[in-house]
C-alpha cells in the first residue's frame, strides 16, 4: 500500500500526480549516479512490483486508479529521464513533457487508461507517456543544446 502512494506522497490533497513526479526527482538523480545498468534494472523491476502494488491498493479502495496512486507517475518519469544528462534543464523539460502527456493522455495513452483494467491499467498509460516523453527528450538531447548538453553525432 505504501509503494502505491510512493510512501505517502500520493496522499497530497492537491495535484498528487504532479507531487509524485516531483518526488521522483531525487530517485532519478540517485539512479543516474548509480549508473545506467542499475537505473534500467530499477525501471524493469518497478513494472511488476508497481502493477502488484496498484492492484492491491485498488482492491482495498474498490475503484480504478484512485488519485493517490502515484507509483505510476514515478515509473513514467523514470522512463522519461533515462539516458539523459542530469542537468536542471533536462529535469525541468522532462518533467513538463511527461506531465503534459500524463494529464492530456493524447494518442493511445487515453485508450490504455480507459480500457486496460487493474494494476496493469494503472501503470500502462504512464508507461506509454514515459516512452513518448523519452523519445521527445532524446530528440531534444541529440538535436539541440536545450538540456545544457548535447550528444555530437
Amino acid at each position: 500500500m505504501k509503494l502505491a502512494t510512493f510512501f505517502g506522497v500520493g496522499l497530497s490533497p492537491k495535484a498528487p500526480g504532479t507531487i509524485g513526479t516531483l518526488a521522483t526527482i531525487p530517485l532519478v538523480l540517485f539512479l543516474s549516479w548509480a549508473g545506467v545498468y542499475i537505473y534500467m534494472a530499477a525501471v524493469i523491476l518497478l513494472l511488476p512490483v508497481g502493477i502488484a502494488a496498484c492492484e492491491v491498493y485498488q482492491n482495498e479502495k474498490g475503484n480504478h486508479d484512485p488519485k493517490e496512486i502515484v507509483i505510476d507517475e514515478v515509473f513514467g518519469f523514470l522512463i522519461t529521464m533515462v539516458w539523459l544528462p542530469m542537468t536542471w534543464q533536462a529535469i525541468l523539460i522532462g518533467f513538463a513533457v511527461f506531465r503534459v502527456l500524463d494529464i492530456t493522455k493524447p494518442l493511445f495513452i487515453g485508450y490504455l487508461d480507459k480500457k486496460v483494467q487493474g494494476g496493469l491499467g494503472v501503470m500502462m498509460d504512464d508507461l506509454a507517456a514515459g516512452i513518448i516523453a523519452s523519445l521527445i527528450m532524446q530528440t531534444i538531447y541529440t538535436q539541440t543544446n536545450w538540456l545544457g548538453s548535447q550528444v555530437l553525432v
